[in-house]
């Protein structure tokens, strides 16, 4: 098989002055080379370059997609989270208000949960659109996942005894002057 030049030559598009000056100019290179030294090729170099950037985009596509598929297991965490311990709010007859994202929502629970939810006992939670009253252990767990997910849960007080409240049944008289 001869080479391209020889082709090009017996064609007719090529002639033997252009060829001997080409051969003489590769020749002159290979002597200005110090010897072990690797001809350095550019198009091999662009191609390594270009394999790297996509590689460095590719790396970069897989972090992005792999924070989304941690984020959608958060959210399935806390939505089962939410859907197992949410509290009955149906006999609810008191509303209960609070500030979510800078206007007053309003919520219908009864009045133990009012109560608890003022003491830090139970939690309000927004899930999706909607909002659901949790304990406070659940509301707990789910701010370790997602802060924002949880909307009200008060500091418990120090004093405060809840159901253990050795005093509970004691009322307080109206007319007592300390």
């Amino acid at each position: 098989m001869a080479s391209l030049q020889d082709q090009l030559l017996k064609a007719g598009l090529a002639d033997e002055k252009k060829a001997k000056a080409i051969r003489s100019e590769k020749r002159k290179q290979r002597k200005q080379q110090p010897k072990g030294a690797v001809q350095v090729n550019e198009a091999e170099i662009r191609a390594r370059q270009a394999r790297e950037e996509k590689a460095e985009r590719d790396r970069q596509l897989n972090l992005q997609r792999q924070k989304e598929v941690e984020k959608k297991a958060i959210q399935a965490q806390i939505r089962q989270l939410v859907e197992t311990n949410r509290l009955d709010r149906s006999r609810g007859e008191t509303s209960y208000q609070f500030v979510d994202d800078k206007k007053i929502k309003k919520i219908l629970v009864d009045d133990t949960m009012v109560d608890q939810l003022s003491r830090g006992r139970l939690a309000v939670v927004r899930l999706g659109e909607n909002y659901d009253v949790v304990p406070e252990k659940v509301a707990r767990k789910i701010i370790e996942r997602d802060e924002g997910a949880v909307v009200v849960l008060h500091d418990r007080k120090q004093d405060d005894q809840g159901e253990d409240d050795p005093y509970a049944g004691y009322e307080i008289p109206d007319d007592l002057m300390w």
